[in-house]
């Protein structure tokens, strides 16, 4: 760590340690939980809506929701603009959590420190409350969104549309199911998974918040490859945890890819070697951002917090 004696005013070192990471992130988290408390109410059937509730507010990081604030107001938009968007890109996000622990997927007990939603409300409620947040989200988007023109509006579905369908996230869980238990898997199709199945919805996250403020094909250009480099940093870190964290720290089963023999990261690479390259991938995300300036501390902080997480 750079000794703050040696900083000068206006050094970037001296710009990036004014920014509070940890008050950031609390402030956020809390805006974005009041939101999507609101967001859905309870009523009739009230089952439906609160299974979907029940996996929506089980907490997490909220990390989504906050690229997508924190873009947005980046390229000089507002909390307000980008809040429906970002509600919907937890509740996309959400549903995959809420498919992926089912026994015909993942097949796991616990998400976020809590009973997965299928053990609370059995495996026909949890489908349907994850095809509820899904087809909600857009919903959300099109009815609450202020202030934006409509062709961005519109944008903004089309690209959540193609982050979740099988251009993005069920064609990279399609890949990953094919791949369980076999052993020649190439960094590749190990790359496709996860780029699809991981930092599609990442990517949507971030480039939403700039479809919102109307910024241009090359600014856009700029925050989908920042976006994806700490897509793909993200989930080696994940693949690093489920090796060296407990389920305590992680809130679901720790060691599942290895019980599935699945190919990872770390089995390719190695932890060493894991790490590293997921630092490569936060560097080239941030260099991205340089053209945005001090603006962009933000999403710079947010990129190196995702390499440091334990959970």
């Amino acid at each position: 760590m750079v000794a703050t004696d040696n900083l000068t005013e206006n050094s970037p070192e001296s710009k990036r340690s004014k920014f509070d990471l940890k008050v950031y992130l609390k402030e956020r988290q809390k805006i974005v939980e009041v939101a999507l408390d609101k967001s859905i109410q309870l009523v009739y059937p009230e089952k439906i809506y609160e299974a979907m509730r029940y996996s929506l507010l089980a907490g997490g990081k909220r990390l989504r929701p906050i690229l997508c604030l924190a873009t947005c107001e980046m390229t000089g938009g507002t909390i307000d603009m980008a809040m429906p968007t970002a509600c919907a890109l937890e509740m996309i996000h959400t549903m995959s959590l809420i498919h992926d622990d089912l026994p015909a997927m993942d097949n796991d007990d616990y998400r976020r420190g809590k009973l997965t939603n299928h053990k609370v409300y059995g495996e026909d409620v949890a489908i349907l409350a994850g095809d509820g947040l899904l087809a909600y989200a857009f919903e959300f988007v099109a009815k609450n969104t202020n202030n934006v023109p409509a062709s961005q509006v519109l944008q903004v579905i089309s690209h959540l549309g193609r982050a979740v369908g099988a251009a993005g996230l069920v064609g990279g869980q399609i890949v990953d199911l094919e791949m369980e238990g076999k052993t020649d898997v190439s960094l590749e199709t190990l790359n496709f998974i996860h780029n699809h199945k991981t930092a599609a919805l990442l990517e949507a996250c971030v480039v939403c918040g700039g479809i919102l403020t109307g910024i241009s094909p090359e600014e856009l250009q700029r925050l989908s490859r920042y976006s994806q480099n700490i897509g793909l940093a993200f989930q080696i870190v994940d693949d690093i945890l489920d090796i060296t964290a407990t389920q305590e720290q992680l809130g679901k089963t720790a060691g599942k890819d290895q019980k599935a023999q699945k190919v990872t990261y770390p089995s390719l690479w190695g932890l060493e070697k894991s790490k590293k390259q997921a630092q490569l991938l936060i560097e080239a995300a941030c260099a991205e951002l340089e053209p945005f300036g001090e603006q962009a501390q933000a999403l710079v902080a947010l990129a190196y917090f995702i390499t440091s997480r334990n959970n």
